[in-house]
């Protein structure tokens, strides 16, 4: 993920003290539901990842504080067939670079053991990726077997992916987790420009 700055000086905003949390609808269903992205959103997105926001069915799952698209709702595939690493793909900078210091540290070896030697902790986490492919499998051609998301449901891999899971069904008990870890933090501006649809956030 490219650094990200405030797209306008702090001055001209109040910060916003809970910038992230999960989707107040948060769940598969209302994931299913969202609509693609406008052109304006298009707009917010691809100055919050840095490049082109790839497939026509790309959907907000997650707005923040400021009404950006947080969390990214992406196909299965990229057009021409590549599969996508996530299905909900964390664009947030600051949750971005939270979680880049906590993966730092090297939390990921030591979740993945208490996956594995917690049974409960392990049937969630098995669920959760039952559920996620599942899901997935309803928006587009089905990517290769095996293949999931931020490690499940063996290990842990990515805790971008887990949580911006999380923020957006709540199904998902490693991302969590990352949730107590990391909110909630303040946002002192937009990163990018407020979609028209969100104009009122300001």
């Amino acid at each position: 993920m490219a650094e990200q700055t405030p797209h306008t000086s702090g001055s001209a905003y109040t910060p916003r003290p809970h910038a992230l949390t999960k989707a107040p609808d948060a769940s598969y269903a209302a994931q299913l539901a969202r609509p693609p992205m406008t052109e304006s959103q298009r707009a917010s997105a691809e100055q919050m990842i840095g490049r082109a926001v790839r497939g026509d069915d790309t959907a907000v799952a997650v707005t923040c504080a400021w009404g950006l698209p947080a969390v990214q709702r992406v196909g299965p595939q990229l057009p021409g067939g590549t599969p996508f690493p996530t299905t909900f793909w964390l664009a947030c900078p600051i949750a971005n670079a939270a979680i880049g210091t906590l993966e730092a540290s090297g939390v990921m070896a030591d979740l993945t053991l208490k996956v594995q030697e917690d049974p409960e902790l392990r049937a969630a986490y098995v669920g959760a990726d039952t559920r996620y492919v599942a899901f997935r499998d309803q928006l587009g051609p089905p990517v290769p077997s095996g293949m999931s998301a931020g490690g499940m449901p063996d290990r842990v891999k990515c805790l971008h992916a887990l949580y911006g899971h999380h923020l957006a069904t709540d199904d998902n008990p490693i991302g969590a987790w990352v949730a107590e870890q990391i909110e909630p933090f303040t946002c002192p501006a937009p990163c990018a420009p407020i979609p028209d649809e969100a104009q009122d956030r300001t």
